[in-house]
């Protein structure tokens, strides 16, 4: 269960949804951003995009009034890119992101953790179509061939379980979360073997 390492429903729930940092994180996460690359604006909330999985979406009224604070404070510097701007990190910028290194190096893990869960909810909602853009690689299904040859109960219940993810989708990030929270306590009981109550028997 690598995708809900750390958990991912609670990781998002302290994030807010995923939806807004601070403007202090935000600002001081963007320097470290910019401390890998010059980056211009849209790409830096591409990046956000991708080290979330899709969850954290910063809007450019969020992420260009940072870029200013940033610029205005001496922490970024802009070049002119034709007519978009290119921003750099400065020295003080740099000095900024050592300072707040660990917070840094916590948020993109969070963010890590997120990625992994949405990825497995997509799985999750489609298989096959994760499966074939994997190099080749076959369904997971008919890489047993008693597993997917599984006429019985389980069978049928997962069939059930892919009807009802493609019935949500499109899903908005909240709905995100409850479903792959739905999800992980119910591979949490199957790994456990029927174990969490052993008065049931």
């Amino acid at each position: 269960m690598r995708g809900f390492r750390g958990g991912f429903v609670s990781e998002a729930m302290r994030m807010g949804m995923g939806r807004r940092f601070s403007a202090g994180e935000l600002q001081t996460i963007l320097l470290a951003l910019l401390e890998q690359r010059p980056s211009h604006g849209y790409e830096l909330i591409k990046t956000l995009e991708e080290r979330s999985g899709g969850f954290y979406v910063p809007s450019p009224g969020v992420i260009y009034p940072a870029l200013t604070y940033l610029e205005e404070t001496g922490l970024a510097e802009v070049e002119n890119d034709g007519a978009k701007k290119l921003y750099k990190i400065t020295d003080a910028g740099r000095q900024k992101v050592e300072e707040n290194r660990a917070m840094i190096d916590q948020t993109f893990a969070k963010l890590e953790r997120i990625a992994e869960g949405m990825a497995f909810v997509n799985r999750m909602f489609d298989p096959e179509q994760y499966q074939a853009g994997g190099g080749g690689r076959r369904r997971r299904d008919d890489e047993d061939d008693d597993f997917g040859r599984d006429d019985g109960s389980v069978r049928a219940a997962r069939q059930l379980l892919r009807s009802a993810l493609r019935m949500r989708h499109p899903w908005s990030a909240s709905e995100a979360v409850r479903i792959s929270g739905i999800l992980e306590r119910a591979a949490m009981e199957i790994l456990q073997g029927g174990k969490t109550d052993p008065q049931r028997d």
